[in-house]
């Protein structure tokens, strides 16, 4: 029998697709094997974020979508092709937006034209349609050290989007930004996304901001890394912050915090607690 996920995913084209992935690292000590057997399917215009434990291969998982590492066993596919190195289909959104502080911040949205040899003047007008659209405009001609946490990492997505990829990929983008700030960029995402209704990998460890901005939360055992919960989230959108203290918002966290208590279970029964 098909899960409901299944049956939604074949009425949208497939645009990142993992078949039994599994990827093995060679250390001085032996192997590690980091993901085994993962099967994930984001489609067209869907947001996916995926949660797991520390140590249980998102980072690793993250690193083959961009082409940066090769898988030891099975394939991942960007529009049905396999991913062997990186793509300009493919953006990148990292932990700390790592923008260079001696080029504005114009300058940092283009810097992947830069790198894939694109020209420059007929991406300026797109750049400076998303940094509009991110709500940084007014900063065009602004240097990093002259904005806030929030809006760097906002520069770091116009950048990621800036030659128009099919895929945006998100490695924890708001894991240093303080709480309040935080929720803000939650907000600013969804509606960006909204806009733009990229495929969106998200990697978090938070689990209200997986409900809040996703379309499916996929969660990942303890190593090596495999899918043990592919949850749709079917809350209304655009959603509100007010949204997170709703029971149906309680009942997706409740559902995916649970996943967590059960592994920690599973690890030490003797330091696992409700």
């Amino acid at each position: 029998m098909k899960t409901q996920h299944e049956e939604d995913a074949t009425a949208l084209p497939s645009v990142l697709r993992f078949d039994a992935v599994g990827l093995n690292y060679k250390t001085r000590s032996g192997t590690t094997t980091a993901l085994e057997g993962l099967n994930i399917d984001i489609a067209e215009a869907e947001f996916v974020s995926v949660l797991g434990p520390s140590g249980c291969g998102k980072s690793t998982l993250m690193k083959i979508a961009s082409g940066l590492l090769p898988t030891t066993s099975g394939s991942a596919k960007l529009s049905g092709q396999v991913i062997t190195g990186p793509n300009p289909e493919v953006g990148v959104v990292f932990q700390q937006p790592t923008l260079l502080p001696w080029k504005t911040v114009l300058e940092n949205v283009l810097m992947p034209i830069r790198s894939l040899g694109l020209p420059q003047k007929q991406y300026r007008s797109r750049a400076m349609q998303l940094l509009d659209l991110v709500n940084l405009s007014d900063f065009a001609n602004n240097y990093p050290y002259e904005l806030s946490g929030g809006m760097q990492q906002r520069v770091g997505i116009a950048r990621g989007l800036v030659h128009d990829p099919k895929v945006l990929l998100m490695d924890e983008p708001f894991a240093a930004l303080d709480a309040m700030t935080r929720e803000t960029m939650m907000g600013e995402l969804q509606r960006i996304w909204m806009e733009t209704r990229k495929s969106v990998l998200f990697i978090t460890h938070s689990i209200p901001e997986a409900v809040f901005l996703s379309d499916r939360v996929v969660t990942l055992s303890q190593r090596p890394g495999r899918v043990i919960d592919d949850l749709r989230i079917d809350l209304p959108r655009p959603r509100q912050l007010q949204d997170m203290t709703s029971a149906e918002f309680g009942a997706h966290s409740a559902r995916l915090r649970q996943l967590f208590v059960d592994m920690a279970k599973s690890a030490d029964p003797q330091e696992a607690t409700a």
